[in-house]
Order: structure tokens, then C-alpha cells, then sequence
């Protein structure tokens, strides 16, 4: 039986958690998440798992931030008055948003406070700065 090497597609079912045992993601109710190793769509701790598995196999793996979604950074937040937000948006706090930048690109943020008609946008992946503890299921190897 082959192990999993860059370049191969595999299939596998994962559940993803917090270190309190949160359970942020599963594939466990849908198809497996189909993936090509080394193609950079998967968190660099995740694919480093996969690498040298074996069909059937099931691996728990810590990953810290730094091989997952980096560090939570202060400047990936804005503090945005309220008067800014277009006429029928009313801001919450946990509400997400897509902001256009100068460049025509989009990026997510999530309103993460609000004091008095000041709004913080937060920018960062909702995992930055999260161990996060996947367990890993290799069904198949194409």
C-alpha cells in the first residue's frame, strides 16, 4: 500500500478542533475533501499530515498558527466610524462584511466591537492565533 506523496490527489474526512474540544469543521456529514498535496489549498500543517499516510489510515495532529492561519495581527483591524457604513447597514457586533479595496479586490472582515459610533473591522482569519487539532481520515488516493 502506497503512503501519500506531493503531487498525489487524495480524499480524506477530518474533523477540526478547538484546544477546548470545539469542533470548528467537519467533513464527516458531506463527500471527503478532495485535495491535490502540494498544490497550497490546504493550511501547511494539514498538508504535512497527509504526507505519508496510507489509505484507511487516521491521524490526530495538533497544528499551532504558525502552520495554520498565522498569528492574530492588531493590524488587520480598522476602526471605522459609524456615519461610514452605507445608509440601511446597520453594524452588530459578529456581523461579516466584504469590503472593496482601492485595488478591486475584496476582503472579509467581521465587526468584532462597537463603542459608541466607533466600529472595529477585524480582517484576520476567525482561526488566527488557534492551535487547532484536526483528526484526519485518508480514504483514498487517486
Amino acid at each position: 500500500m502506497s503512503q501519500v506523496k506531493n503531487g498525489d490527489k487524495v480524499k480524506v474526512h477530518y474533523t477540526g478542533k478547538l484546544e477546548d474540544g470545539t469542533v470548528f469543521d467537519s467533513s464527516r456529514e458531506r463527500e471527503p475533501l478532495e485535495v491535490t498535496v502540494g498544490s497550497g489549498n490546504l493550511i501547511p500543517g494539514f498538508e504535512n499530515a497527509v504526507i505519508g499516510m496510507k489509505v484507511g489510515e487516521i491521524r490526530t495532529i495538533t497544528i499551532e498558527p504558525e502552520d495554520a492561519y498565522g498569528q492574530w495581527r492588531k493590524e488587520l483591524t480598522a476602526n471605522v466610524n459609524k456615519s461610514e457604513f452605507p445608509e440601511g447597514l446597520e453594524p452588530s457586533i459578529g456581523k461579516q462584511l466584504q469590503l472593496k479595496q482601492n485595488d478591486g479586490r475584496f476582503i472579509d472582515v467581521i465587526i468584532t466591537e462597537m463603542e459608541d459610533d466607533i466600529v472595529t473591522l477585524d480582517a484576520n482569519h476567525p482561526l488566527a492565533g488557534k492551535t487547532l487539532i484536526f483528526e484526519i481520515e485518508l480514504m483514498e488516493v487517486a
